[in-house]
């Protein structure tokens, strides 16, 4: 196992820069995931980790040795991408061996690691078959015993799942985690879903623009996002966002007066703001709850999608660019052109400035 470091990492192609001086610590034996929408920068990251790509400024380390001008067959690293990229005329057993073979390594060795990768990915009885007769799941642990073999330090995989189908996603995701368990080799992770993020991750990484948002464990944040970038990406579905003004102040609470009138007690520490300031309210939609007597909105529903075990409503309201979505009990019998009254906990309120910084919450654990 081995730790990455990452320290003011810069990627350019001519004048255009992709990564923006990125600093990172990776743990050993941690499972990083990096996410964010296409065009982040987070595969960009991966493969210079890998070698497959040279940094054009800073450095980076694993295992404590500088990799800056090292191959990446001298990393002490492993790649899974996103396409299997399997021999079609070999079978599992020599697919798995064959970069083995190439390193001249003994044949009892070479056994030994294959079946060991086999066991560990359940396909030991699928060693004498060929790809074409793999399902897609099968053929991604195939991908993957190729990798561990080489025993590697750090495993890098580029989107492994983004190829399957949605149920076997989830599939894949315990089988991913339990790899990390039984192997406790540091992982790292690239994908664009946060839901494969957030169930799989120790600390995740949050790019946007080639830039590091804010890194910390799933449900750090969660709790507590940095700004309304990570706010809006972190959590399914996304936090509704809704234009108000600061009205009062303080160091455990705030009241912000939205676009509809309406007054919301927000328990944030807001000792840096002043009355008047323009700010952003961001509610989860499942922190939403049905009537109340206190901080209390009135919104229109325009769509409703019931899911069995809970209800989606899309609800017109002042000051949100997009529908208001409100995440309610699959019991909630609801329909489009009802007025829903709804309050919002002063607990699960967040709060951004008009730079979109957010606002500490108080009284939620870090």
């Amino acid at each position: 196992m081995a730790d990455v470091k990452l320290q003011a990492v810069v990627k350019a192609y001519g004048e255009t820069k992709i990564l923006h001086g990125i600093d990172l610590e990776i743990r050993d034996g941690e499972f990083m995931v990096f996410v964010g929408p296409s065009g982040c920068g987070k595969s960009t990251l991966l493969r210079t980790i890998a070698g497959l790509e040279d940094i054009t400024g800073g450095e980076m380390r694993i295992g404590g040795r500088r990799v800056n001008d090292v191959p990446p067959a001298e990393r002490g690293i492993a790649m899974v991408f996103q396409s299997y990229a399997l021999y079609p005329h070999m079978n599992l057993y020599d697919n798995m061996a064959f970069g083995l073979k190439l390193a001249k390594v003994r044949k009892d060795e070479i056994d030994r690691a294959v079946r060991y990768a086999a066991r560990i990915l359940h396909i030991e009885h699928l060693l004498d078959r060929k790809p074409k007769d793999l399902s897609g799941g099968q053929r991604q642990r195939v991908a993957i015993g190729r990798a561990i073999v080489r025993k590697p330090e750090v495993f890098l995989f580029d989107e492994p799942l983004s190829n399957l189908d949605a149920a076997l996603r989830v599939r894949m995701r315990y089988e991913f985690a339990k790899l990390h368990e039984d192997l406790k080799t540091t992982m790292v992770y690239v994908t664009h879903d946060q839901v494969e993020a957030m169930t799989l991750a120790d600390r995740i990484a949050v790019l946007s623009a080639g830039r590091i948002e804010q890194v910390g464990t799933p449900m750090a944040l969660y709790e507590h996002p940095d700004n309304l970038f990570v706010a809006g990406f972190i959590g399914s579905p996304r936090m509704n966002f809704i234009a108000a003004e600061m009205v009062e102040t303080g160091a455990a609470q705030a009241m912000v007066r939205l676009a509809g009138g309406a007054l919301i007690r927000a328990q944030v520490d807001a000792a840096r703001a002043k009355a008047g300031d323009p700010v952003t309210l961001g509610v989860r939609p499942e922190h939403f709850q049905v009537g109340g007597d206190a901080n209390l909105i009135q919104a229109t529903i325009t769509f409703v999608e019931s899911l069995g075990g809970t209800t989606h409503a899309y609800c017109t309201f002042p000051g949100v660019e997009e529908a208001l979505t409100c995440e309610l009990d699959g019991r909630t019998r609801v329909r489009s052109g009802d007025s829903l009254s709804l309050q919002i906990p002063p607990d699960a309120c967040y709060l951004f400035d008009a730079q979109g910084q957010a606002f500490r919450r108080v009284g939620v654990p870090a």
